[in-house]
């Protein structure tokens, strides 16, 4: 489904609403305004690998004891949906997950904002979920990174990336990664 433009950060994106995931596609729109913020940034550096699975993001409820805990900058951000309404998050450790694409930023939306998985979607496959999320990295520093979290993910040695994600839908698995879909 269209998403919409993040003006402050030269990016555009498309959400794929899985319920408590979705999956986002972002591409940059306004190159001035994208070399001005690290989203931008880490968006545009990734041009040229069309179809590779860049980064994570978490949703949290509770933004500022984790960026007091791991000593991030909370910033703002907002767009406009396709209808004009405002939609509006906080996020913390986005240069850090640019810089080690195998861990995840964090995100905290706003109450009045509706959640973007949440979204009506109507897939060809029926109902999809996000099954688990599968990177390469050091698990450790993973864990230390997320704190007390249990999410859907698979950690394996290697340089620091997220690697494939699988989804469930009807009772098979289909897999993302930057090869294509396979199911």
């Amino acid at each position: 489904m269209e998403g919409g433009r993040h003006p402050a950060w030269g990016t555009a994106n498309r959400i794929v609403p899985l319920g408590e995931a979705y999956l986002e596609l972002v591409t940059v729109v306004d190159e001035t305004a994208a070399a001005t913020s690290a989203f931008g940034r880490w968006v545009g550096a990734m041009r040229s690998e069309s179809g590779r699975l860049v980064g994570w993001a978490v949703r949290t409820r509770e933004l500022d004891p984790i960026a007091r805990r791991l000593g991030l900058r909370v910033s703002a951000g907002s767009r406009l949906d396709p209808s004009g309404a405002e939609l509006r998050w906080r996020s913390a450790g986005i240069e850090e997950a640019a810089a080690e694409p195998a861990r995840p930023f964090f995100i905290e939306w706003d109450n009045r904002t509706p959640y973007p998985g949440h979204a009506p979607a109507s897939h060809r496959a029926g109902t999809i979920e996000l099954m688990r999320l599968e990177l390469t990295g050091d698990p450790v520093r993973l864990a230390a990174w997320l704190g007390d979290d249990t999410l859907p993910i698979v950690v394996r040695p290697g340089d620091p990336a997220v690697t494939r994600v699988v989804l469930q839908t009807a009772g098979r698995e289909i897999v993302l990664d930057a090869e294509g879909v396979a199911s």
